[in-house]
């Protein structure tokens, strides 16, 4: 009953410090970095009653501490990623559910027309990332080649694990570790929109980077 106490009150403690006012909608949002250290510590008090330990409290306040020192982690590299990507075509969004990043590199401004090589105007956006990967060296990154429906399957499955390992080819002669990077190819069994309009089948076309959030940090 102590222990259920104690997690109980470090729980409503993170989230009552975790709240606070997004700037640019005015609404309540959670900080992140909170968020992590409240899900660390859900973990830790489930792995020590798991596995019958006797510190259950004190396991919940590690757990948040490894939680939180990760949701900062990320957050601070999703800061970077924003002011880097800005104005590139490339999208950065935060799953809250898993702590991980998302890029979004639409096909138009990395590839040419039905072309694996990555374009070199896109050297220069791929060049900054890979610096913000080498500088956040303890996530592991998944790139994940897309295309639309327009053509024979079996090619645009092939299209696309060329233009996956051509983004990590690329990331791993900039110095980003190659035993950090996967590389996938899903074709077109993963639209984002309609294929039936350019519009959707612009959407489709891309290739997408996950950057994954480490257990902890040190």
């Amino acid at each position: 009953m102590k222990n259920q106490f104690m997690i109980a009150a470090l729980a409503s403690s993170m989230a009552l410090a975790g709240c606070a006012t997004d700037p640019a909608t005015g609404q309540p949002a959670m900080n992140k970095a909170v968020l992590g250290a409240l899900g660390g510590a859900v973990a830790g008090a489930g792995i020590s009653k798991a596995t019958g330990g006797d510190h259950t409290g004190r396991d919940a306040a590690i757990g948040a501490a490894l939680g939180g020192a990760v949701g900062l982690y990320m957050e601070n590299q999703e800061k970077k990623l924003q002011q880097q990507m800005a104005g590139t075509g490339v999208k950065v969004e935060r799953d809250e559910k898993t702590g991980n990043i998302d890029l979004v590199m639409p096909g138009n401004i990395t590839f040419a027309f039905d072309n694996d090589s990555v374009s070199p105007t896109f050297y220069n956006t791929l060049d900054k990332l890979a610096a913000t990967m080498r500088e956040y060296d303890q996530t592991t990154i998944t790139v994940m080649g897309h295309t639309d429906s327009v053509g024979n399957p079996a090619y645009n499955q092939g299209l696309s694990e060329r233009r996956a390992l051509s983004v990590s080819n690329y990331l791993a002669r900039q110095g980003v570790s190659p035993s950090r990077i996967q590389t996938y190819g899903y074709g077109q069994t993963r639209p984002v929109a309609d294929n039936n309009s350019e519009a959707g089948r612009l959407q489709n076309r891309r290739v997408e980077i996950q950057i994954n959030a480490p257990k902890q940090v040190s």
